[in-house]
């Protein structure tokens, strides 16, 4: 099975759940869907820093255990989907539970298949596509889109960012960076219809001239949550031949130490044609969707 497959088919497991739950609509309650399988939720203690969740296990009783040092309701609830996904994912259980305990740095900035795979559910636990899509309809684009996203969803400002640059029809790249250097980027259909991008990798440092360059290079504006706005050349950002003026809004991120750029247009990828596939993996993804553990 493929890397992107599999999240894929973690997103949409994730769905198929709510589907069966009957929960149709924005937000969606992590602690009400650990309650319903008799999982104990608890948070750690304020002073104790490091992982953002483990799952324990005692013979077929389940608890979460979530990270309260960062004040972030969204972070909070993402965690404890993150471990929902590893508690609900076929063959997670017996793969990452050992000695009874799993620690888990949920974030999308990890290669374990597994904790991507969890972060993928916890995504699509608490931003479904049906309803993340039509409230999204009703909201304006970029930042402004996913502060509005966020607060409909409670979920934290980097999470929501990467779940609208994978739903928009816009083009979309959203660039999560610590001190100068990139840990990821997510691209929209639309964004990645570039022709000969050069993809913006994991440790490279960011496009110097750029305003999320200026940001990131002051950390008291990253703490302080500053935000900025230019437009700039697409080129500048992800190379290629094609010369087009996106929107680059940068947004530092608090005490994460991190700075959250996203890159719009209403322009570029808006002639390209659908994915030919995308009807077949959907149904191939659907096909192996799983039932649920009661």
């Amino acid at each position: 099975m493929s890397k992107i497959f599999s999240l894929k088919l973690a997103r949409q497991t994730a769905e198929a759940f709510l589907k069966e739950e009957g929960l149709l609509s924005l937000p969606v309650d992590p602690f009400a869907i650990a309650a319903s399988r008799d999982i104990v939720v608890e948070g750690k203690p304020e002073n104790t820093e490091g992982v953002s969740g483990m799952l324990l296990r005692h013979g077929n009783n389940f608890g979460i255990v979530y990270a309260t040092h960062i004040q972030s309701p969204g972070f909070q609830r993402f965690s404890i989907s993150h471990e929902l996904g590893h508690y609900f994912l076929p063959g997670h259980v017996d793969q990452v539970i050992k000695n009874g305990v799993h620690v888990s740095r949920a974030g999308f900035a990890t290669n374990d298949p597994y904790e991507l795979e969890a972060d993928h559910f916890a995504a699509g636990l608490l931003m479904p596509e049906k309803p993340f899509r039509e409230a999204l309809d009703g909201f304006g684009h970029g930042l402004e889109a996913i502060d509005q996203m966020a607060d409909l969803c409670i979920t934290s400002r980097t999470a929501t960012a990467i779940r609208y640059a994978e739903l928009s029809d816009s083009a979309v790249a959203v660039i999560v960076s610590t001190r100068g250097v990139i840990d990821y980027c997510f691209m929209s259909d639309a964004m990645k219809s570039l022709p000969k991008l050069d993809w913006i990798r994991k440790g490279t440092p960011l496009p110097s001239g750029t305003e999320t360059a200026a940001l990131a290079a002051d950390p008291d504006r990253v703490v302080g949550g500053d935000r900025a706005v230019d437009e700039v050349d697409v080129r500048d950002w992800l190379g290629g031949p094609t010369r087009a003026i996106v929107c680059e809004e940068a947004l530092g991120l608090g005490s994460y130490g991190r700075v959250l750029t996203v890159l719009t247009s209403g322009t570029i990828g808006q002639e390209g044609e659908a994915d030919e596939d995308s009807d077949d993996e959907e149904a191939l993804v659907e096909s192996w969707t799983p039932r649920f553990r009661r």
